[in-house]
């Protein structure tokens, strides 16, 4: 499976093979071997490349929460493909103006901003419908929505323009 994880402001594309607690982990350049196995509830152990490490993980407003080697890390996850449809839509320009285009072709279910409105990064611009799974869309930046140009109801096809924020 493929996944893409935030820690902070950085996105790694994680890949993981295997099952039965023994995984094949990449993080771009880097392989590791690993045995992973449920200790008390919360806490796994890890034999990773040789090397063994106790992690505890819990769940903190939809973030992982890991601790290993006193050292935390909040962690959100996403399936790759859920990741790419969700950030491949917005293209920047270089005087700041943002284009959010559509990824795939889908059916505009929900306009949640109107020409005019301030938005911060995170808010929610838009729902397309696409292979029967609400993708909804968010800002990747903030500032003022110039353009709107579609409704609820219509129809989009790949590269159509959406709306514009600068």
């Amino acid at each position: 499976m493929r996944f893409a994880a935030a820690v902070g402001d950085a996105i790694e594309m994680i890949e993981v093979v295997g099952d039965d607690g023994r995984f094949r982990v990449t993080i771009g350049a880097h392989v590791w071997d690993v045995d992973a196995r449920l200790s008390p509830p919360g806490s796994w152990s890890l034999l990773i490349d040789g090397a063994s490490y106790l992690a505890t993980v819990g769940d903190e407003e939809g973030a992982f929460v890991v601790e290993v080697l006193d050292e935390t890390y909040g962690i959100r996850v996403e399936e790759a493909t859920r990741h790419a449809v969700r950030t491949r839509g917005a293209a920047a320009f270089g005087d700041g103006e943002h284009v959010v285009k559509a990824p795939m072709p889908g059916q505009v279910t929900h306009v949640a901003v109107r020409p005019g409105d301030i938005v911060a990064a995170g808010d929610p611009l838009l729902v397309i419908e696409a292979m029967k799974m609400q993708n909804e869309f968010k800002a990747r930046a903030g500032g003022t929505v110039t353009d709107v140009r579609v409704s609820a109801g219509q129809a989009v096809n790949p590269g159509d323009i959406l709306l514009i924020i600068k």
